[in-house]
């Protein structure tokens, strides 16, 4: 790992043509798993000149120190079998209202069934074929501007700055960009910026408690954004949402908590989820990382448990089970998961989607699920954890929420340590989203957030349904920090350096992520078209994931001491 952490890993694995290139296709890293095999049918699209440049790749001498070897390939002809069984029901749409049980929903399956079905040749792929992009593969759109949607926020926060340090208000400075020119930028980028500089003049309004000022600015604001406009358009509009809460709730004292509309689009929570893991390259690239991680730390255990404290789509855990499956040394007896969530009938769907995958590669796989409102639910003997079992700990976006709640947050570390889990893994946003000061506060997230809409605007179509509905998640993140207080403030987000002050207090060692991990995901962000877009650094021994150099996630793995 020397030098790993001074570089980004696509210096450490750079591409250097030296002689015949090799093959990639036929390698796979020593207890883990053929990464392309496994994973070039989840990401359709394919440059050939990136092919070119990864097979030469195989040959640079920083990668002498890897170990190969070949795994025997997985038969796919079960998985379509099964495929074809989940395609059989006939399919649904599927509102966002609560489901109390499976008959309400008899549907629930055919999300998932069709969203397989749409993979169901690149699942052939497990059987070594080689299938070539159709015209349906996803890859990333020419750019309409030269601006990304957070160089735009960027530039308008350097003109509110100068602005604020003038005492000059906010229509001025629309008229008059003193030293910052906004010439040779396209109209488009123009009005985007000058709708980011009122964003930001009305949260410094509303910060002074100027209410009646924010209040105008905001209806500009609103008038000249859209959740379904371009990327400024939408982050704008979020935001301007958030202020406009806030100053109701501040100035009217009407206490009334704003609950932004689902895009009444027929979506599932988690067919948006496999969506988004098929189409933007941050779950992949962490995830990959992640359960590299969990499978070098199980190399001889017979029986593994592996706890999830938020399972999302469940689509690592596939990759985790033909891994083991396929393990040549110390076969693997059971493979245990538990999950832990609120939502029921996402984790019941998932788990039914998972226990019949694991059918079609004859894994002896149980799933089990605790449900839970609040963390001090979770206690010991909610989880079914055999003596005889190995357990490792995947943790994504689940400990962000209990930063103001230390209580909380050892509460749960009592109880996970109790089962002596051989690592745990925790993948969580790298931003710091909880500064004391408002408007400091403001301009983080908005940078932060800006970056993520825009990924999904150069990932997925503008009315793609999916991208639709995760922007609405996203924008419940946005209103917790923006207009939320109190106890009601839990989008926390904090920097790896303070997860690591958190975390010692617990008796916590963070190991250093293996080559072969970091491999595994610098290999899956060069098979997206956007891989170029998505920046991978090391900070420390923390792997950081981000969009166009602004950081996205951070994915470590701990041990208890």
């Amino acid at each position: 790992m020397e030098g790993v952490n001074e570089k980004k890993l696509d210096e450490v694995f750079g591409v250097e043509d030296r002689g015949e290139p090799g093959d990639i296709d036929s390698l796979s890293p020593e207890y883990g798993f053929p990464i392309d095999d496994l994973m070039e049918g989840l990401i359709s699209c394919e440059d050939p000149q990136q092919d070119h440049q990864l097979q030469s790749c195989s040959d640079d001498e920083l990668l002498d120190d890897l170990m190969f070897k070949a795994i025997p390939p997985l038969i796919a002809a079960c998985l379509e079998e099964e495929i074809a069984k989940l395609s059989e029901i006939p399919p649904g749409i599927q509102d966002t209202g609560e489901h109390n049980n499976e008959e309400n929903h008899p549907h629930a399956t055919a999300s998932v069934a069709e969203l397989l079905k749409s993979f169901g040749s690149d699942f052939k792929l497990l059987n070594g074929d080689k299938i070539e992009p159709t015209s349906e593969s996803t890859c990333m759109k020419k750019p309409t501007t030269r601006l990304s949607t957070e160089e735009i926020m960027r530039v308008a926060e350097k003109r509110f700055i100068q602005s604020y340090s003038q005492t000059v208000d906010i229509m001025p400075v629309l008229g008059n960009p003193f030293d910052l020119s906004l010439s040779g930028l396209s109209s488009g980028e123009i009005e985007g910026i000058e709708l980011a500089d009122m964003l930001l003049a009305s949260a410094e309004k509303v910060s002074n408690r100027e209410y009646e000022r924010a209040s105008k600015l905001l209806s500009q604001c609103n008038r000249l954004s859209s959740s379904t406009g371009n990327p400024v358009q939408r982050v704008v509009h979020y935001f301007s949402e958030s202020l406009r809460e806030k100053i109701d709730r501040e100035s009217k004292g009407t206490g009334k908590k704003l609950m932004f509309d689902i895009p009444k689009v027929f979506m599932t929570p988690i067919f948006a989820n496999l969506a988004y893991y098929k189409n933007v390259p941050f779950g992949q690239v962490g995830q990959v990382a992640a359960i590299q991680a969990i499978v070098e730390n199980v190399t001889t255990a017979k029986r593994v448990h592996i706890i999830d404290l938020r399972i999302k789509c469940g689509m690592p855990w596939t990759l985790l089970m033909q891994a083991l499956a396929s393990r040549d040394e110390c076969p693997l007896e059971s493979l245990s998961l538990t999950v832990v969530g609120t939502c029921s009938s996402q984790m019941e769907e998932v788990g039914k989607w998972l226990m019949s995958f694991a059918e079609t590669i004859n894994l002896t796989f149980s799933y089990m699920m605790v449900r839970m409102s609040d963390t001090f639910e979770i206690k010991e003997d909610q989880f079914e954890v055999d003596a005889e079992e190995t357990v490792a700990v995947f943790s994504e976006f689940f400990m962000w929420a209990m930063i103001p709640q230390p209580d909380r947050l050892d509460s749960l570390m009592k109880v996970i340590r109790k089962f002596s889990p051989c690592v745990m893994v925790i993948i969580e946003a790298e931003a710091n989203l909880n500064s004391p000061d408002y408007v400091s506060r403001f301009i983080e997230t908005l940078f932060f957030y800006s970056a993520y809409f825009d990924a999904l605007d150069v990932c997925m179509e503008k009315d793609d349904q999916s991208r639709l509905f995760i922007e609405s998640l996203l924008s419940q993140g946005i209103n917790s920090v923006v207009a939320a207080k109190g106890e009601e403030w839990k989008a926390r987000c904090v920097k790896i350096e303070v997860c690591r002050a958190f975390l010692s207090h617990f008796g916590m060692e963070e190991e250093e992520l293996s080559m072969s991990s970091l491999y595994q995901s610098y290999l899956v962000n060069k098979k997206f078209a956007s891989g170029d877009s998505c920046t991978l650094d090391m900070n420390g021994n923390a792997l950081i994931i981000g969009w166009k150099g602004t950081p996205i996630h951070a994915l470590s793995v701990w041990k208890f001491l």
